[in-house]
C-alpha cells in the first residue's frame, strides 16, 4: 500500500504554502465569527476545506486523508466528548437531588457577593479542575455553577472561558508540560519553570478580568482588592510551585492558595454594591431570556433558585461531597505512581486501519498520531462517570432518574457531539498531512525575533485542536530547532508554545462547544466567540511582549537558571 510523507512547501514558496494551509482555520473563524453560522455547520464546512486542500496542494492521497478525519472524529468522541458528557451527567445529579442550590449556599458564606462568587468560583475552584481533569470539565461544571448564582447564560460562558486560562498549562497533572519534555528531550520540570515565570503573570490579572466581564468597570471598582490578592497568590503559589516544590501539583497548590487567601481576605473585607450588582445581573438575564425562543430556553440548564439561608456542618459536607470525591478520586489517580501506571496499562492501543504505517513524519518515520489510544478505564471522563453514579447512591438519587439524565444529557449534546467530532477531525487532517507543520515553520523564520511570535504557534495549536498538549505535540520539537537556529534558548520557546496555547484555548471551537452545551446556548458558539476573541488576542499581545524581552536581558533576570 502506498504511503504518504508531507514535505514542508509543496506548493514552492513556503509563504504561499503557509497561506493555503491557513485557510481552514481561517474557514472556521469566519463561519463562526462574522458569517454566524452554527457550530456544527461550520466544523464540518471546514473539515471539507481542509480535506479539500490536503488532497489537492498537500498530495495527500484521498483515501488517508478521509482515514485522518474518522481517526480525529472518534478521537473527538472519545475522550473528548465523553468527559464533557460525564461532567454535566454529574452536575444533572446534584440537580436533581436538589443537593446543588446548597453549593451555592457554601460559596455565600464567603461572600453573597455575585462577582466575588463567580471569581471564586470560576478561577480557584475552576483552576483546581483543570489540575485534575482538564479537556474542558472546568468550563463544563462551573459554566452551571456560575447560572446557579444568577448569571445569563452567554456571561456565565465568557467567565469560565477567560478563568481557564493561567492554570491550562498545568492542567491534568502537567500533562501539557510532560509531552512536551517527551518529544524535546528537555527536562520537565525545567520547561515547567520556565512556563511558571510566563503564566503566573496572567493569573495576575486575570481575576480582575472576570470583574469586568461579569459587572464591568463598576465590578473592578467594587472588587479589585480581592481580586488582587486572589490573583497574586495565585500566581506566586504557580511560581513558587512550578520552580522549587511539583510541576504536577502546580495548578493544585496554586488554586488552593487562591481560594485560601480569598477566604482570609473576605473575613475583614467586602465589596460594596452588591446588591446592585445582583440587580444587574438579574436584568441582564432576564433580558437574555427574554430574547429566547421557547426552544433555546429548554436548552437552559435547569435548577431550583432558592432564599439564602443558614446551612448546617452536614448540608455544607453534602454538598461539597460531588467535587471532593472527584478530588480524591483524581489524585488516586495521578498522583499514586502505582495507581496511575496500573490505569494506563489497561489502555488499548489500536493501529488504525488503512492509516498506521502509510503516515510518515517530515524525517520519513511511521507517524504515531495514527495510533488510537482507547482509555476505557483510565480517561478522566470514565472517573467522572464513576463519581456521578457514587453521588447518585449518596443522594438517593433513584437509578431510572440517574439513567434519565444520561439520556436526557446525550439528546442535548447532539449537536455539541457533532461539532467537537468536525473539529478533531480536522485538527487530524491538518497536523497528518503536514499543514500546521508548514505553517509553524513559516512563522518561526522570523529569526531572532522569533522569540515574540513563539507564543502565536502555541496560541494557534490550541486554537484549533483545543488542548495545549496537543500544540506542544505539534510545535514543541518545532520550537527547540527555532531556538537553536535563531540563537534563543530553546528551554524558552518551548515554555512559550505551552504559554500561548493557554490562551488559545478561549477561541478553540472545541471549548466554545463545550462553554455552549454547558449552559444551554447550542447553535451560539459565534456569539461566545465573538465575544472572547478580543480577551483572547489581548493576552496573547501580553505574552508575545514577556516572552520577547525574557529572550533579551531587559527580562531574562525574571528566568530561572539550572
Amino acid at each position: 500500500m502506498n504511503t504518504f510523507q508531507p514535505v514542508i512547501s509543496p506548493l514552492g514558496p513556503l509563504w504561499l504554502s503557509a497561506l493555503v494551509g491557513f485557510l481552514p482555520i481561517v474557514t472556521i473563524f469566519v463561519t463562526l465569527g462574522v458569517l454566524r453560522w452554527k457550530a456544527w455547520v461550520a466544523g464540518l464546512t471546514t473539515l471539507a476545506v481542509a480535506i479539500v486542500i490536503a488532497i489537492a496542494a498537500w498530495r495527500m492521497p484521498a483515501d488517508l486523508a478521509l482515514l485522518s478525519a474518522t481517526e480525529g472524529a472518534v478521537f473527538g468522541l472519545f475522550p473528548i466528548v465523553w468527559i464533557v458528557f460525564t461532567a454535566i451527567v454529574l452536575y444533572q445529579v446534584t440537580v436533581v437531588s436538589g443537593r446543588f442550590e446548597d453549593l451555592r449556599g457554601v460559596f455565600a458564606l464567603l461572600s453573597d457577593d455575585p462577582r466575588v462568587q463567580a471569581m471564586l468560583i470560576a478561577f480557584c475552584f475552576g483552576g483546581l479542575m483543570e489540575a485534575l481533569a482538564g479537556f474542558g470539565a472546568p468550563v463544563a461544571i462551573t459554566g452551571v455553577m456560575l447560572m446557579a448564582i444568577g448569571f445569563s447564560a452567554l456571561r456565565a460562558a465568557s467567565v469560565v472561558l477567560l478563568a481557564n486560562t493561567a492554570p491550562v498549562a498545568f492542567g491534568a497533572i502537567a500533562i501539557p508540560i510532560i509531552t512536551a519534555g517527551k518529544l524535546t528531550g528537555i527536562p520537565y520540570q525545567q520547561i515547567g519553570a520556565y512556563v511558571g515565570h510566563q503564566t503566573p503573570v496572567l493569573a495576575a490579572v486575570v481575576p480582575l478580568f472576570l470583574c469586568l466581564l461579569a459587572d464591568g468597570r463598576r465590578g473592578v471598582k467594587d472588587c479589585w482588592p480581592v481580586a488582587i490578592v486572589t490573583g497574586l497568590s495565585f500566581g506566586i503559589a504557580q511560581w513558587i510551585s512550578a520552580t522549587y516544590l511539583s510541576v504536577e501539583l502546580t495548578d493544585i497548590i496554586a488554586s488552593l492558595v487562591g481560594l485560601g487567601a480569598a477566604a482570609v481576605f473576605l473575613r475583614f473585607w467586602q465589596p460594596s454594591g452588591t446588591a446592585d450588582a445582583a440587580s444587574r445581573l438579574l436584568k441582564d438575564r432576564e433580558a437574555e431570556l427574554a430574547s429566547m425562543t421557547e426552544t433555546e430556553r429548554a436548552q437552559l440548564p435547569q435548577h431550583q433558585a432558592q432564599e439564602k439561608r443558614a446551612l448546617t456542618g452536614g448540608q455544607i459536607g453534602m454538598a461539597l461531597f460531588p467535587y471532593l470525591l472527584v478530588i480524591v478520586v483524581f489524585s488516586l489517580a495521578k498522583l499514586i505512581p502505582a495507581v496511575a501506571s496500573w490505569l494506563a496499562s489497561t489502555d488499548v492501543k489500536i493501529s488504525w486501519p488503512g492509516l498506521d504505517g502509510r503516515v510518515l513524519t517530515l524525517a520519513g518515520k511511521p507517524n504515531s498520531s495514527t495510533i488510537y489510544n482507547f482509555q476505557w478505564l483510565s480517561s478522566p471522563g470514565t472517573m467522572l462517570i464513576i463519581c456521578a453514579l457514587i453521588v447518585a447512591l449518596v443522594y438517593k438519587v433513584s437509578m431510572k432518574a440517574f439513567l434519565g439524565e444520561i439520556t436526557g444529557t446525550a439528546y442535548k449534546m447532539r449537536f455539541s457531539i457533532l461539532t467537537i467530532a468536525s473539529v478533531l477531525a480536522l485538527a487530524y487532517v491538518m497536523n497528518l498531512a503536514g499543514m500546521t507543520i508548514t505553517i509553524g515553520t513559516f512563522i518561526a523564520g522570523a529569526g531572532a525575533a522569533f522569540a515574540f511570535f513563539s507564543p502565536i504557534l502555541g496560541w494557534l495549536g490550541t486554537a484549533v485542536t483545543g488542548s495545549d498538549t496537543s500544540a506542544n505535540a505539534l510545535f514543541a520539537t518545532l520550537q527547540q530547532t527555532a531556538g537553536k537556529t535563531a540563537g534563543i534558548d530553546p528551554t524558552l520557546l518551548v515554555a512559550a508554545n505551552t504559554a500561548g496555547g493557554v490562551v488559545g484555548k478561549m477561541v478553540s471551537p472545541q471549548n466554545l462547544t463545550i462553554a455552549a452545551t454547558a449552559v444551554g446556548l447550542l447553535g451560539r458558539e459565534s456569539d461566545i466567540l465573538r465575544k472572547m476573541l478580543p480577551w483572547s488576542l489581548g493576552l496573547l499581545v501580553i505574552l508575545c511582549l514577556l516572552v520577547g524581552l525574557q529572550s533579551t536581558p531587559v527580562l531574562s533576570w525574571m528566568l530561572p537558571h539550572f
